[in-house]
């Protein structure tokens, strides 16, 4: 691992400075001294010294491995067959988690006919000529926010306006008709198409004293 640690910090460096000669980096700021070829070596004379890490896996065992690994990035959607319970022409059968309950057993078992499970499904395939994959580096989450408005500083390009703050009251869609028993508004929970399995639970009964 040492030896391919060394090769690999070789070569990269070796490729630094091809770049810096053809004029395929540019610096900004604080680093603007750097375009200078002399200043670009001492800066990279560090580095040099230091051990790399490096990260090697087995080789595939074939192409098929290979497919096999690259088919979790590119071509998983929606759902993993793990969750599926059952499927027939009629019904298809999965588990799926209410984040809305806070508290206990979050997971349940839904049953949509088939034609409706195969709609919802086709809502995740990317059109023609685009690839589900992971952001990495600039757009990784864990700075994204950060790194492209240092981007946008270096180009120059105007920061976007920030969105207004929503209000913190929550007004509830209620109907026209009261309620037959108490005469009270009729607040509309949920709603959905002819045919769907609506996703929210409907209040326990009170019980009466």
């Amino acid at each position: 691992m040492r030896v391919l640690s060394r090769l690999f910090r070789r070569l990269f460096i070796k490729g630094l400075l091809a770049l810096h000669h053809t004029g395929h980096l540019v610096f900004f700021g604080d680093h603007a001294g750097l375009a200078e070829t002399a200043a670009f070596k001492a800066w990279l004379t560090p580095f040099r010294k230091s051990e790399w890490v490096v990260y090697a896996k087995p080789p595939f065992g074939g192409p098929e491995t290979v497919l096999a690994y690259l088919s979790r990035y590119t071509h998983r959607v929606a759902i993993s067959n793990s969750r599926l319970i059952s499927a027939d022409a009629q019904t298809v059968a999965f588990r799926w988690k209410d984040y809305r309950i806070k508290t206990g057993d979050r997971r349940s078992v839904m049953r949509l006919a088939t034609d409706e499970f195969i709609r919802r499904f086709l809502n995740h395939v990317l059109p023609d000529g685009f690839h589900r994959i992971r952001h990495y580096g600039l757009l990784a989450s864990a700075a994204r926010k950060t790194n492209i408005a240092k981007i946008r500083d270096v180009l120059g390009a105007a920061q976007p306006e920030a969105a207004p703050q929503a209000s913190a009251e929550v007004v509830a869609l209620t109907l026209r008709e009261p309620c037959p028993c108490c005469g009270g508004p009729m607040r509309i929970v949920e709603i959905f198409r002819r045919g769907a399995i609506p996703q929210s639970r409907a209040p326990p009964l009170e019980q009466a004293a």
